[in-house]
């Protein structure tokens, strides 16, 4: 079973989400919040095509690789689930490692925010990773669908009406 970033990024934003898109129930796809964020991603740093790759390393694609610093920029449209954000940018740097590519570092990048947070992989993290990748397969092979967050972010996400229909809205 391969991993993607994709994975790491929802098993920390919703488990449920997680389940479901590994299960091929993918409803990215009717989000205008992801429609957004790939206008932004082929909008932003548009000089960057001709100087940098989108590479595809084990299962992940990276945004941009600046192979002569060896920095791996990764573009998001909003910092809400900054965490789930270093981590997928953190897995990519596992990735790259694991494929022999050393010394690698990771810019996280926020061009409507105007925000740039450097990322490294620490051998702590390396350990944190293959746990979350044990959870992640834990999860996805699972019988059972996680059950709903309920959360504030919910009412943003792809799944929402998967999640919710049928349910009573509550109030806040």
């Amino acid at each position: 079973m391969q991993i993607t970033g994709t994975h790491i990024n929802y098993y920390f934003v919703c488990k449920r989400k997680l389940w479901l898109f590994a299960n091929n129930i993918q409803m990215e796809h009717t989000s205008s919040r992801v429609s957004e964020g790939n206008l932004i991603h082929e909008t932003t740093y548009q000089q960057r095509t001709s100087k940098y790759e989108e590479v595809a390393i084990g299962g992940i694609k990276v945004d941009y690789y600046d192979a002569k610093n060896k920095v791996i920029h990764e573009v998001k449209k909003s910092n809400k689930i900054e965490t789930a954000h270093i981590w997928q940018l953190k897995y990519y740097l596992f990735v790259f490692e694991k494929a022999g590519i050393e010394g690698v570092t990771g810019k996280l990048e926020y061009p409507k925010l105007r925000q740039t947070e450097e990322v490294i992989l620490s051998n702590r993290d390396v350990e944190e990773l293959q746990d979350v990748i044990n959870e992640i397969k834990n999860i996805i092979t699972s019988e059972t669908c996680p059950g709903v967050l309920n959360a504030t972010i919910c009412k943003r996400c792809s799944y929402y009406d998967f999640c919710f229909s049928g349910e009573a809205e509550q109030d806040e």
